[in-house]
């Protein structure tokens, strides 16, 4: 843009020039100078000319002599700007060498920028020797430079950096804290000493710390406005949770200042509940619930909402629950609280819709437990039970609470890995994801559903079961089989004459009819009754 307005200034220049030796040639005049008697008399114009020509004349000649008074001077800058470009040049191989780990390229550099360039005019000189000490191995002397470096304003941020590495290396861990609080507060906007001050700060519970600390972050625009409040409404969190036992009025200022500023955070609804209900306050609790609820649904508000009350029956808190479903309505989280509730309230019929239901929008392992629950409260079918404990081990697990890999029952700001704050989400854990959905195809709730055994009742009449095709023993001799009182038999082979008559004075020993188990038929078709097992072979067998 400078180089702009110099060429339009010296084209303007001309044209002025042009336009006012124009002007004066179309009013021609002459001038007369007498000087010491002399009388010298010429034309306007050739005295504007030798005018012009007389300034650009000394404006020449003081360049010149400015040019040889300055020229000593000129020639050091020279020399001297020259040699610190060496040195730079040094400088930068140096730095290129030490982060390749060519430790001795970096050293040779180091020596050859000292003697051109002041190692106090300078501080990489100093970043040079340190990186190339780090590479040889020389830890003393590295962190001699960075403490040197640490004390220089200029590079104390880069001197508390590299001070914070090598603590953490050698796993003195409190003097690495020490060197990222100070890198914190006093440079607020770096990354690496604020997330550290942040771990230390959360792991030993100094909330009101780390929020100051995120504060001034936010007002550095390190963080973005988003990613500041969701960090803090964690913070808040936390900080409530330690005061509920304590303070539940301050664990209930906390868990709301969280809820404004992270409106879908589950933990604060909770800590927030929990402290209006020690405050004997249920309408703002169970308020506070619902409006997660809306955006959320999570079977822990589910439950905190259901029992906020310990003297609640079971019939009310199946009442509370069904107001949970009016809420959020077909949503599984929804039916299988109604479900439970139900459960407790021996509402089995009520139990066993909403369950199944549920399990047709997601099959996962709680909905198959609670489908095993119901069947062992209502019928005690052990074979309905087994056929829901097999579906349940075959299902995903129903999602729970993981940062970086591990599981945890509850929620915590920050992850027990990595001490990452706000690293627990809600998910299912990566070693037990369900497979894909194909399109069109029957849901595995449906496919449960439909493969469960019919429930057996021992005062219903015995369904006729199909003809099986059992092979035909080897007759006695003198006797008679008879397979089935209601088809005809097929003609015995026998090789007592037919015209010898039957030995009648023997009675016909009958089948011995076996009761089934617990007065029904077994629940599973595997088992068999030990008593017919060993039943020695009758004379007449009757198969019904």
């Amino acid at each position: 843009m400078t180089t702009i307005l110099k060429i339009l200034f010296f084209f303007g220049l001309i044209l002025a020039l042009a336009f006012g030796f124009s002007w004066i040639a179309e009013r021609p005049g002459e001038i007369s100078l007498i000087w010491e008697g002399q009388q010298y008399q010429t034309d306007l114009m050739v005295t504007v000319t030798a005018l012009v020509a007389l300034v650009a004349v000394i404006m020449l000649l003081w360049w010149m002599l400015r040019a040889l008074w300055t020229s000593p001077h000129s020639v050091r800058r020279f020399f001297r700007a020259r040699k610190r470009d060496r040195g730079y040049q040094a400088l930068s191989t140096g730095l290129i060498a030490a982060g390749a780990g060519n430790a001795l390229l970096a050293r040779r550099m180091s020596a050859r920028a000292r003697s051109l360039i002041r190692a106090d005019q300078e501080p990489l000189i100093r970043v040079l020797d340190a990186q190339a000490a780090l590479i040889e191995g020389r830890y003393d002397e590295a962190r001699r430079l960075f403490q040197e470096m640490s004390e220089d304003p200029e590079t104390r941020e880069l001197g508390l950096r590299g001070l914070y590495v090598e603590a953490n290396r050698l796993g003195a861990h409190e003097a690495a804290r020490q060197y990222a609080e100070q890198a914190a507060e006093a440079a607020p906007y770096l990354p690496w000493a604020a997330k550290a001050t942040l771990e230390y700060r959360c792991r030993a519970g100094h909330w009101d710390d780390a929020i100051r600390l995120l504060d001034q972050q936010k007002i550095a625009h390190v963080l973005e406005r988003h990613e500041a409040e969701r960090l803090k409404a964690v913070l808040l969190t936390a900080k409530a949770e330690d005061q509920l036992e304590a303070d539940p009025a301050g664990a209930r200022d906390s868990a709301l200042k969280a809820l404004k500023l992270a409106k879908d955070l589950v933990p604060a609804a909770i800590v927030a509940a929990k402290a209006y209900t020690r405050e004997d306050n249920l309408r703002k609790a169970s308020s506070t619930l619902e409006q997660v609820w809306r955006i959320d649904p999570h079977p822990e508000v589910a439950r905190s909402y259901v029992r906020a009350r310990s003297g609640d029956s079971a019939v009310d808190r199946l009442k509370k629950a069904e107001k949970l479903e009016a809420l959020k309505p077909n949503n599984y989280e929804s039916l299988l609280a109604v479900a439970e509730a139900a459960l407790d309230a021996q509402d089995f019929k009520k139990a066993r819709a909403k369950a199944e239901a549920a399990a047709r929008i997601a099959s996962r392992e709680r909905v198959y437990l609670l489908l095993a629950d119901i069947e062992e409260a209502e019928t005690g079918d052990q074979g309905r039970i087994r056929h829901w404990m097999g579906q349940a081990l075959k299902a995903p697990r129903d999602p729970a609470w993981v940062a970086d890999g591990h599981v945890s029952e509850r929620w915590m700001p920050i992850s027990p890995v990595t001490g990452r704050l706000d690293a627990f989400e809600w998910k299912t854990p990566f070693d037990q994801l369900a497979g894909p959905i194909e399109e069109g195809s029957v849901s595995e709730g449906e496919k449960a559903l439909a493969s469960l055994p019919p429930v057996l009742n021992a005062d219903a009449p015995a369904e006729p079961k199909p003809a099986v095709e059992i092979p035909s023993p080897k007759p006695v001799e003198g006797e008679e089989l008879v397979i089935n009182a209601d088809t005809p038999a097929k003609p015995a082979k026998t090789d007592v004459p037919a015209a010898e008559p039957a030995r009648s004075n023997e009675p016909i020993k009958e089948a011995v009819v076996v009761e089934p188990f617990f007065g029904r038929p077994p629940d599973d078709p595997g088992v068999k009754d030990p008593a017919v097992a060993t039943q020695e072979p009758k004379t007449r067998l009757k198969l019904f």
